[in-house]
């Protein structure tokens, strides 16, 4: 799609008045404003476990995967907010190419965060400027722990740099006040400090959102999140927090729900294995992989990106003899094939509610 080369106001916000945002933004923070959690619980057992606090449920920036035809899917199974996958502020700033093939949206994609990944706030800034008319939201990658990231200065580069990501958002802020600007984050190892300190700031200098996964750059995706830096945060800053990591069903969402209070939960890997994680299913209906190879299709997601996420979508579902089958399907037409030779694919009941 094309995106708007307008030059970018100069003009600087009124720092001391509440920001004032598109009806997009504001809907889009509206979502966070939820009912409290009750104190009192008159039909449970005395001896039953705590109901976790309500939430909005969140669809994390996944390279290649978060794109438009995933996120229409995971939103028809129960997710409220979904971001696209990370793109580079420069190529996004000055590129046309890379932004009608990398960033494509639709109007029924909302509410819907552009993340971007910067290493100066002039890149950041003005990708923001160019991006605002067709989102809800901007976020700044500070979170992305690869080795080529952390080279590049991105990503949880940036956790060590705290007054860069300050005047990254600063600087977004001024030239379009109007936007929301979020912030993915990760924790360091002395979270109390230094992680609530940079949550504060970047609050300070109009962050709206602030997404945090509970682990530092140095852990691997097997080790636990840390709970309790991510409860910090959200009992220091007074805009939404959403938490991240190890949600892969959704009682482990509210489970995330209830040891944070976070007023939103994110899943990843967790989506990307069952897209209709937040619905409640434990594993794929065979339903959601046929709307996601279905809209994937319309869209023109490529063959590559389709075929490497249904293998995962499906592994519950294929026998070992039908993964080698299908593994060998590459193309798009190779995948329709095999799906119109598979009665659990055509099932009356499975095409209903894939639509």
């Amino acid at each position: 799609m094309a995106i708007s080369t307008t030059p970018p106001s100069t003009a600087d916000p009124a720092a001391a008045d509440p920001p004032s945002y598109t009806p997009r933004g504001e809907r889009f923070l509206s979502l966070f404003t939820l009912p409290p959690h009750p104190q009192s619980r008159p039909l449970y057992p005395s001896d039953a476990p705590a109901p976790p606090p309500p939430y909005i449920t969140v669809c994390a920036p996944m390279v290649r995967y978060s794109k438009l035809a995933f996120r229409h899917v995971v939103r028809h199974f129960g997710v409220d907010v979904a971001y696209t996958p990370m793109i580079l502020a420069d190529v996004f700033k000055n590129s046309p190419f890379a932004r009608d093939t990398e960033f494509t949206t639709a109007p029924n994609d909302t509410p819907v965060v552009l993340q971007l990944a910067a290493s100066n706030a002039e890149d950041f800034a003005a990708a923001a400027v160019m991006a605002a008319p067709y989102v809800d939201a901007v976020d700044l990658n500070c979170g992305c722990p690869q080795k080529w990231a952390f080279k590049e200065r991105i990503g949880s580069y940036l956790m060590e740099h705290p007054e860069k990501v300050a005047d990254m958002v600063a600087m977004a802020r001024r030239r379009v006040p109007e936007l929301v600007i979020a912030v993915k984050i990760r924790v360091h190892d002395d979270a109390a400090t230094r992680t609530v300190e940079m949550a504060r700031r970047l609050e300070n200098m109009g962050a709206g959102v602030l997404a945090v996964h509970g682990r530092t750059r140095h852990q691997k995706s097997t080790e636990a999140v840390n709970v309790d830096a991510i409860r910090l945060v959200k009992e220091n800053v007074r805009v939404p927090v959403i938490a991240n990591g190890n949600v892969f069903t959704r009682a482990d969402a509210d489970a995330l729900a209830l040891a944070t209070r976070a007023d939103g939960i994110m899943a990843a890997r967790g989506l990307l294995a069952n897209p209709a994680l937040f619905a409640g299913y434990d594993s794929t209906p065979i339903a959601a992989a046929k709307a996601y190879f279905d809209y994937a299709v319309k869209c023109g997601t490529h063959a590559y990106v389709i075929h490497h996420h249904l293998m995962y979508c499906l592994e519950a579902h294929l026998s070992v003899w039908q993964r080698k089958r299908f593994n060998v399907c590459t193309s798009v037409a190779a995948m329709a094939d095999y799906f119109r030779s598979w009665d659990a694919w055509n099932d009356e009941e499975c095409n209903g509610l894939a639509h």
